[in-house]
């Protein structure tokens, strides 16, 4: 696609409310990488990833991060910042991203969020709820209460006392679920009207919201292409460099879609052809959970990608709703500053 006006021509911000962010969020496999890459590319900025996959160092093929060629000079920020058995969590993400955001509009450009993690994009638009620290006496009770129950059991308590967190999560998931009940237990109310009460109103920026979406056949389909090519790059000889390095499958990282499937696979749990189907299933499964989320989410102008359609061509409209965008914030900075210097 042609090139389009970027930096100091296309974005003119000279106050607090006329700074500028642009987020691009979908599911996994909807083309959300390339598509970043050609508006980066005609807004002369940087690919900011929300991907809570991508932070881990050395798992490429498995979380689809773009190699140096596929970026096509675009710099892509907020990946590769830890090692897989290194902690990272959504509060780190949030200050990193922040700094980036910053230095680019330090530097004239508009910002562009990129990515699937629901959670790390919205504690950028609208803040952190820190919670209480963690209490690993009670955590430990938990645990061992949870060893000589049902697998469930976990997700049923939830269920008692926090029937809106329980709905939200997986039963599976249980680093979440035990986060749950430890705030219920620390402040004596639910983890979701803690939420409520915070409200996640804090706006830092004026933001333009893009949802990618395509029918759900066609997603499916590319979510099975995509593993199909994740295999074919490599990802069962990446899984066993990372077993072969030490990282144990409990860890966060080597759960993640791809390495999960495939360590089960290397460690005889099933053979290769039920590891693939397993990881297209749970991928598309996966993708079905993004969007439940950001559809939830408020403000996503939604645009549908046609199997046709080229990156470059989605791009292409997508650049003209930023144009639209900052415009009519920079029109709204401009009549608030009008209206400042009036009453005084």
């Amino acid at each position: 696609m042609a090139a389009g006006p970027h930096n100091s021509q296309f974005i003119r911000h000279n106050s607090q409310a006329a700074r500028p962010l642009v987020v691009l969020v979908g599911p996994t496999a909807v083309g959300k990488s390339g598509i970043a890459i050609e508006v980066a590319k005609a807004l002369g900025t940087e690919v900011l990833t929300a991907d809570s996959r991508q932070v881990y160092r050395g798992m490429d093929i498995g979380t689809d991060k773009p190699t140096l060629a596929e970026r096509q000079g675009v710099p892509h920020r907020l990946i590769d910042l830890v090692e897989p058995d290194q902690p990272f969590n959504v509060g780190e993400f949030r200050r990193q991203a922040l700094a980036e955001i910053a230095r680019l509009h330090g530097n004239g450009k508009i910002p562009l969020l990129v990515g699937g993690t629901g959670l790390y994009v919205r504690t950028v638009l609208h803040g952190l709820w820190e919670g209480p620290p963690a209490d690993w006496e009670f955590r430990a009770h938990l645990a061992r209460q949870a060893e000589t129950k049902e697998a469930d059991w976990l997700y049923r308590q939830l269920g008692e006392v926090d029937p809106v967190s329980a709905r939200r999560l997986h039963p599976n998931d249980r680093m979440k679920i035990t986060r749950a009940l430890e705030v219920h237990y620390l402040l004596g109310r639910p983890l979701s009207e803690a939420h409520q009460r915070h409200a996640f109103t804090d706006s830092p920026f004026t933001s333009l919201l893009l949802g990618l979406t395509r029918e759900r056949p066609a997603l499916y389909r590319r979510v099975d292409d995509r593993v199909e090519l994740e295999i074919a790059k490599g990802l069962v000889e990446e899984t066993q460099r990372l077993l072969d390095r030490g990282y144990r499958r409990q860890l966060g990282s080597m759960k993640g879609l791809g390495y999960k499937q495939m360590a089960g696979y290397l460690c005889g749990e099933y053979n290769y052809e039920e590891a693939v189907r397993r990881l297209k299933r749970d991928t598309r499964h996966f993708a079905k959970r993004q969007m439940t989320w950001f559809r939830k989410e408020p403000g996503v102008q939604w645009l549908t990608v046609g199997e046709a359609e080229t990156p470059a061509q989605t791009a292409v409209r997508i650049v003209s709703d930023i144009q639209k965008f900052v415009a009519a914030a920079q029109a709204q900075a401009g009549a608030s500053s009008a209206n400042v210097a009036l009453s005084n």
